[in-house]
């Protein structure tokens, strides 16, 4: 018997769920397809699950604080077991609501591998049974998985990706070494370092976080080294063999010479790639961007009546965005103008301090003919940064000179991944700097910079030395 729906929606990750929850509530009868646990790669193995061990280490980090606060104490033991269950406590319940929300909106889950046999049908294969699905669209949602570089000893025991570093098969006790300076190795850096572990960073790049602001990259760069965290830019991995102190030995190049390094676990952290192995059946292929599936601005791929959005498509490879793309995919869908601008999407980056960007940088602004203007707070002077104990930042703000409209922001403080969505607001809906600046933010608090950072752009911000 053939299952008949609306909208089949294929992944259940930030992209999947939302997508499917979406179109519950515009009146489609909605199928959700996932093969392994709900919530897909961002609840069960990514951003939550580091974001909460990064929450539990950052008590490590505030407790060398403690004695300038007068707060003096002796002891201080780690239960890395007890990290783990708490992760998996939260992702737990994460998931558990998910669930509870699909339930509620009426979409019926169906749990077990999709493949898809032609515009409008789906097979999903269970553990036990397999089961026919049709329906007037499908959307393709299922994500991405971490990259295995083509690097000799890549299969070795120990050399994991964050998949295997976050669910336990293996704890860095002595030496971690990470092959990729990225978001994923740089907050993976942050966490053994707190607990610690050695640490040091292998970046073929110019510089960690090459994606980001130049400034942001350079100030947690000089963070990380601070607390002893070896970095090494512009640096190819050559081989991985079995020897050393600690089991295993890097080979690399770096400046025009070859060196070597130990590590008791390697951390590939160079990257993620679409998970669409096995998704299209012999009979049925849709047009590819490289390893990426092709759509088009309505999120169409080449195949009639079958979307894609996320990971599995050319683009910012994060959770947010592919919630927003799956409510503006299911819109379209459903013939209503998507009413999301997905032209702003926030980056964050969860270091100490904490980073953030939206819209262009200085330079890219620069590079599409802006005549540019730049706004800047150094976040020690700022009362909320001072009497929390907090790390050197800033708070930047990009403008075009000609208008006053905030092009972008970039944010190194603490809470700038709660802060950057005022300035994404700003940015999308073609604010000023002036605008920003008019409104009255409390004191005393982190936003503060914001304002100052607005008033900067014409070097009339109150806490802040005159320019000469």
């Amino acid at each position: 018997m053939v299952e008949m729906f609306d909208l089949i929606v294929i992944g259940s990750g930030p992209g999947g769920y939302v997508a499917a929850i979406k179109a519950a509530k515009l009146g489609k009868k909605t199928a959700l397809i996932e093969k392994r646990e709900l919530g897909g790669t961002c609840l069960n193995r990514g951003c939550i699950p580091t974001k909460t061990l990064m929450h539990s280490t950052h008590f490590l980090h505030e407790a060398e604080k403690m004695k300038e606060a007068g707060i003096s104490f002796s002891g201080l033991d780690i239960d890395y077991e007890r990290l783990l269950a708490r992760k998996d406590e939260v992702v737990g319940g994460i998931r558990k609501g998910i669930e509870g929300l699909l339930k509620a909106n009426g979409v019926k889950v169906y749990q077990g591998t999709a493949t898809i046999v032609d515009n409008n049908g789906v097979k999903v294969k269970g553990q036990e049974d397999e089961t026919d699905l049709r329906a007037d669209n499908i959307l393709i949602a299922t994500g991405s998985e971490p990259l295995r570089p083509n690097i000799e000893g890549i299969n070795l025991k120990n050399v994991v990706t964050s998949d295997e570093l976050l669910n336990g098969q293996v704890k860095p006790e002595k030496k971690l070494l990470i092959i990729g300076g990225g978001v994923i190795g740089v907050e993976m850096a942050t966490v053994y370092n707190d607990l610690g572990c050695e640490v040091e960073i292998i970046e073929a790049m110019d510089r960690i976080l090459p994606g980001i602001d130049k400034e942001i990259s350079q100030s947690i760069t000089l963070g990380l080294k601070r607390r002893n965290v070896k970095i090494h830019t512009g640096a190819k991995v050559v081989r991985i063999s079995e020897g050393g102190m600690y089991g295993l030995v890097c080979e690399y190049t770096e400046k025009g010479g070859t060196k070597t390094t130990d590590a008791e676990i390697i951390l590939l952290a160079v990257g993620r790639r679409p998970n669409t192995e096995g998704l299209f059946g012999s009979d049925i292929k849709p047009e590819m961007d490289g390893a990426y599936i092709k759509v088009n601005g309505n999120f169409e791929t080449s195949i009639p009546n079958i979307y894609a959005i996320g990971d599995v498509i050319r683009g910012k490879q994060l959770a947010h965005a592919a919630s927003a793309q799956g409510i503006a995919a299911v819109e379209i869908i459903c013939g209503h103008k998507p009413t999301v601008d997905l032209d702003v999407i926030p980056s964050c980056i969860y270091t100490y301090p904490e980073a953030a960007a939206a819209g262009l940088d200085e330079t890219e602004a620069k590079s599409l003919g802006y005549n540019v203007k730049i706004g800047k707070y150094p976040m020690l002077g700022n009362g909320k940064t001072l009497l929390s104990m907090g790390e050197r930042g800033f708070v930047k703000i990009v403008c075009d000179a000609d208008t006053g409209r905030i092009l972008g922001a970039q944010l190194l403080c603490d809470r700038a991944t709660d802060m950057i969505g005022e300035l994404a607001l700003a940015i999308s809906r073609k604010l000023t700097y002036k605008d920003v600046a008019s409104v009255i933010r409390p004191h005393p608090t982190y936003e503060e910079a914001i304002t100052e950072a607005a008033e900067d752009v014409e070097g009339m911000a109150i806490h802040l030395m005159p320019r000469k």
